[in-house]
């Protein structure tokens, strides 16, 4: 067995002033990074502690996973780290703090390094114990009587000769923390900096778990001692908190992305007192898949994706300034869309219908939202001067069940000076032609021009 122990880096005294892209929880999201390399994962005190010899074979050999672990970028924050056939003496070589200590052997490591011989120091000085080697060669008898079986156990554990046992750390279902700020945040856009390391730590589990988000929630303590006009939350210690949702378009790992959407919403708060504390929570993730890169330079995307850009416009305009177009199983060209809100589970491409009227190719680009009336002469339809029909007729006879029967002949057609525009003729009276004084089955109608 190999043990590796990493003591993570102490919490800095000024918050304020550490890097925003610090995990709010240094020690969680190290505990976190670490699953990538084993699933025994275990805090011992202040350290963490790893069991990798059974991952080593996937990583290539103990060399390379250690080579791995300690040149990630999140490895850069450990404080110190050793290794040991236990996890004991990998504890003991941690926290000697001594010249040469990760190779120090076993029986020379100083007794305060064991956790369970801290409590009876005095008395084993006054025996002559100072190290591992000089407390285990004393009677085990003595040693039970006296101090406990306790310290025997752990001597067992730190030589190997007793299995070692640890409740291991398992991811939470859904991701939340907290953050206390340095100081009170009087202003809504100087709470992103705050955010920034929420998001370091959501990004630490969402890479753990292989998945991405979709919503989110941002909430913020108030000082509710600097006004008097606060909601009060019964479910939060009577705490007055404010909130904010964030939704993507699509699962995501990207954090500058929420950011972006985080700082667009967050400029139009007004915060009516000081802020105290950021928590962040997931409200729904999904799993990523694997993605594929292409080796050619022209298919590897640059910049936002469109439902990117389109998250970044709903949140700085408002959702409801942007259009999506909503295909509608009806017959009728005019009535086959409709345009609403954009969501983020809306879609952000047209679907033809399940049974078009016409072909493809039939279709306009653009389609008319009421059907213009064409002028005849001698029996040709006129738009900005006499049409040539290329093709047709597609006949549509839809409404009869519904009292509007619509009996129409389309066609593509050229126009001298407009280019192709599709046309329809009413085959009886009924529909777009309101006129009694033109022959109905003449009835000449424009209804798309094609781009």
């Amino acid at each position: 067995m190999h043990w590796i122990a990493l003591q993570p880096p102490p919490e800095p005294a000024d918050r304020a002033a550490s890097d925003p892209a610090t995990p709010a929880d240094m020690p969680t999201a190290l505990a976190w990074w670490a699953l990538q390399f084993t699933p025994l994962v275990a805090r011992v005190e202040a350290a963490l502690v790893l069991e990798v010899s059974n991952s080593e074979r996937l990583f290539g050999g103990r060399a390379a996973l250690l080579q791995r672990l300690f040149d990630a970028p999140l490895a850069q924050a450990v404080h110190a780290h050793a290794q040991g056939e236990t996890s004991l003496l990998a504890l003991g070589r941690l926290w000697a703090h001594l010249p040469g200590a990760a190779e120090l052997p076993i029986d020379r490591l100083p007794l305060h390094t064991l956790a369970a011989a801290r409590l009876h120091l005095p008395t084993l000085h006054r025996l002559g114990c100072t190290t591992w080697g000089q407390l285990r060669a004393l009677p085990r008898g003595g040693l039970v009587r006296r101090f406990g079986a306790g310290l025997v156990d752990a001597l067992d554990c730190a030589y190997g000769t007793r299995p070692e046992l640890y409740p291991w750390l398992r991811l939470p279902e859904v991701f939340e923390a907290r953050l206390e700020l340095s100081a009170a945040v009087e202003s809504a856009e100087a709470l992103l900096f705050g955010a920034r390391r929420l998001l370091a730590q959501l990004q630490v589990w969402l890479r753990a778990r292989q998945s991405g988000v979709l919503a989110l929630e941002l909430r913020w303590d108030l000082d509710a001692r600097r006004s008097n006009a606060l909601h009060v939350d019964a479910h939060h210690n009577g705490s007055a908190q404010g909130s904010m949702t964030v939704r993507t378009a699509e699962a995501t790992q990207d954090m500058q992305h929420l950011q972006r959407l985080l700082g667009e919403q967050l400029a139009k708060v007004n915060l009516p007192a000081p802020v105290l504390y950021l928590h962040l929570r997931t409200l729904q993730t999904h799993p990523l898949g694997g993605e594929s890169q292409s080796l050619l330079p022209q298919d590897i995307r640059k910049g936002d994706s469109l439902h990117q850009m389109l998250e970044r416009l709903g949140a700085r305009l408002g959702r409801e300034q942007i259009l999506c177009v909503q295909p509608q199983p009806q017959h009728q060209p005019e009535h086959q869309q409709v345009w609403l809100p954009w969501t983020p589970a809306s879609p952000t491409s047209l679907t033809s219908p399940a049974s078009p009227p016409a072909e493809a190719a039939w279709l306009p680009t653009w389609l008319l939202p009421v059907p213009q009336p064409l002028a005849v002469r001698q029996q040709c339809p006129q738009y900005h001067g006499p049409l040539t029909l290329l093709a047709g007729p597609q006949r549509l006879e839809i409404g009869w069940l519904e009292g509007e029967a619509a009996l129409r002949d389309y066609f593509v057609a050229q126009s001298p000076h407009a280019g192709l525009v599709w046309i329809f003729r009413e085959r009886l009276g009924t529909g777009a032609n309101k006129s009694h004084n033109e022959d109905p089955p003449r009835c000449w109608f424009l209804h798309g021009l094609f781009a």
